[in-house]
């Protein structure tokens, strides 16, 4: 059975702002600021005045008009923060964008591999039930309060995409393995209940933590896991025509690259440094841009690495 991705639309911003210019850069500490200007980020873009939920409706009407879209099901990939408590943010997508026979729901609690989590349950979805033909899954990037730089993971910026998984589609899912570790649950959080949301602040429990446990742990994780992935789809490292992953800073590539002994590929380097860290959007971004870029062929194989500091880490295995 091919299953594959039928189309994918991203929305980028076109307002930018260097690092240097946000507004929180002049308060951070010394070693704050040393990590904002050596995380290899020169600047982010913004899309003034919306949310998440905007920008997600926006990628998906965007991506009809090019493409027939009529899914099954609309997965929306978790924001940062929600827009409304109790209510519906993937209901409002599924009636703004006219997808109202999909069943919409949300993959939340993964950040940034939500991503890679939606399209393999997409997958599985589909292979379930062969009455349904496609899943439409789309995400929002915006910074959860004011600020943008989140020490010591990151600097975000606003982004959207809608992608469609649909049947007899290129590239093919080959292989797909991913992990979750709830001892890293409470690393990142945010005390929402206490302030109001233009007063929310990011905190790290312990940036020693995540720097050096987690860090250890996505090196065996995603060791495993890209051993396992190739194993399952039957192939060799050296048949991988391009490895991509998401956009957290500069030295993550060189940590990974040496880790797993594959090359990043250069179209991430080039996100990071443009658009910033766009969450679960990053690897949908290079992707997309990799397959646009005309230098792969039919059968080529491009494997992508995800991971969070939740912590989640995933591995999949695309066919062109």
């Amino acid at each position: 059975m091919s299953i594959g991705i039928g189309a994918i639309h991203c929305v980028l911003p076109t307002d930018r702002t260097a690092v240097r210019e946000l507004p929180e850069f002049g308060s951070l500490s010394h070693e704050e600021t040393e990590f904002a200007e050596g995380c290899g980020i020169a600047g982010i873009g913004e899309f003034l005045n919306r949310t998440a939920t905007d920008l997600a409706v926006r990628a998906c009407q965007e991506l009809a008009e090019a493409d027939q879209v009529d899914p099954d099901v609309l997965l929306l990939v978790g924001a940062r923060a929600p827009d409304v408590l109790l209510g519906s943010d993937v209901c409002r997508v599924q009636k703004e964008a006219d997808v109202s026979r999909s069943f919409a729901f949300t993959v939340d609690g993964l950040g940034c591999t939500g991503s890679s989590a939606a399209w393999a349950l997409a997958r599985d979805l589909l292979v379930a039930d062969p009455d349904r033909q496609s899943v439409l899954i789309t995400h929002g990037s915006r910074p959860t309060g004011m600020d943008r730089i989140r020490y010591p993971v990151t600097v975000i910026g606003d982004g959207a995409y809608a992608m469609t998984i649909q049947r007899d589609a290129r590239p093919v899912l080959r292989a797909h393995r991913m992990q979750t570790d709830g001892d890293f649950h409470d690393l990142f959080g945010v005390d929402y209940k206490q302030a109001p949301w233009y007063e929310w602040r990011e905190e790290c429990s312990s940036p020693d933590r995540y720097s050096f446990e987690l860090a250890l742990q996505s090196r065996l994780r995603l060791g495993k896991l890209v051993t396992q992935v190739l194993a399952d789809a039957g192939v060799r490292k050296d048949q991988v025509a391009a490895t991509i992953m998401q956009n957290v800073t500069a030295s993550a590539y060189d940590f990974y690259e040496s880790l797993l002994d594959l090359s990043i590929h250069p179209v991430c380097r080039d996100h990071l440094r443009d658009y910033g860290h766009l969450g679960a959007m990053d690897v949908v971004l290079n992707l997309d841009r990799l397959l646009r870029g005309g230098e792969l062929r039919t059968g080529d194989l491009v494997l992508v690495l995800n991971n969070s500091p939740v912590a989640a880490w995933a591995v999949t295995l695309w066919e062109v």
